[in-house]
């Protein structure tokens, strides 16, 4: 008996260090959003994701080589690439040209039902059933931040509906790409999936660049430009991702995501500081009914 409840007691220890280490890789996230917000008027969407995704995989290659992460299978490859590109490079291409007609919070606002879209996406594919309790989290959640974006509109940037409109489209593209990436990440490893991706990802946003001169921004970039940039590239990059990693690895999937309430709310503090940006009630309202329908949608996965 002392060696069962042992067993669970560290089981338990476990799912609550992955949450932890999952809290620090969202407010990361938070915090990369704002600097997206304060880079947006300086270069553009391609020359934002090169930075991120260029300085991201130089710091996550030798970390999957020093941890021996065990790679994809070479017939898994060209999937897993796919799946880097289409993450690594259109999702966040996408994500910084949201963030250029809208405010930070307000973008992280549309991320923070990540979870949300990845259950439905999930039983669109048959692969986990929507009941009906999950199905009243996501009303829940999507009413809440469709009033919280609504009231606020006369606050907001003008044209900031166009941010938030394509926040979501992305939203979508990173739920199917969660759900995808499950069977490949179970035949390799978390780390040795996400260095692939990601590095396919830089790649091809590298070659973009150059093809598109977006790599002549860089020489008018001043100290504090290039500062945040580097921020972007390690902690916003390639640290809140080893960190996301490291979570999944010890809790469930279920509740690691769910740690993306705190995403807005990070990057909605940062941002009245560097870019003046009110954090306003509504939103703070967005928040909590974001939290309180993926709290509905994924209380019942306790039940026997």
């Amino acid at each position: 008996m002392g060696v069962v409840l042992g067993g669970v007691s560290g089981a338990i220890s476990g799912e609550w260090l992955g949450v932890a280490i999952a809290l620090v890789s969202s407010c990361l996230g938070g915090s990369a959003a704002a600097i997206t917000r304060y880079l947006a008027g300086n270069t553009d969407p391609i020359t934002m994701a090169i930075l991120r995704w260029g300085i991201g995989v130089l710091c996550v290659l030798p970390a999957a080589l020093l941890l021996k992460a065990r790679w994809p299978q070479r017939g898994d490859l060209p999937a897993v690439a796919a799946l880097g590109f289409a993450f690594f490079g259109v999702f966040f291409v996408l994500y910084n040209i949201a963030m250029s007609y809208t405010t930070a919070a307000r973008a992280s606002l549309a991320l923070a039902t990540l979870p949300l879209h990845t259950m439905l996406v999930g039983a669109l594919l048959g692969i986990e059933p929507l009941t009906k309790r999950k199905s009243i989290g996501v009303g829940v959640a999507v009413l809440g931040v469709f009033a919280a974006l609504a009231s606020g509109l006369s606050a907001a940037p003008q044209g900031a509906w166009r941010g938030e409109l394509i926040m979501t489209g992305a939203v979508l593209c990173m739920a199917f790409y969660n759900v995808w990436s499950r069977p490949f990440i179970r035949r390799s490893s978390a780390l040795g999936f996400l260095t692939i991706g990601m590095g396919t990802g830089a790649a091809a946003l590298v070659l973009v660049g150059w093809l598109t001169g977006s790599f002549a921004a860089l020489g008018h970039f001043s100290t504090p430009q290039w500062i945040a940039g580097l921020y972007l590239g390690i902690a916003g990059g390639a640290l809140a991702f080893i960190l996301w990693v490291l979570a999944l690895e010890r809790a469930s999937p279920t509740r690691v995501a769910t740690t993306m309430t705190v995403n807005p709310l990070a990057a909605g503090l940062l941002a009245t500081q560097l870019v003046g940006e009110p954090l306003t009630l509504n939103l703070v309202f967005g928040l909590v009914a974001v939290f309180a329908g993926i709290w509905i949608a994924t209380s019942d996965a306790a039940k026997p």
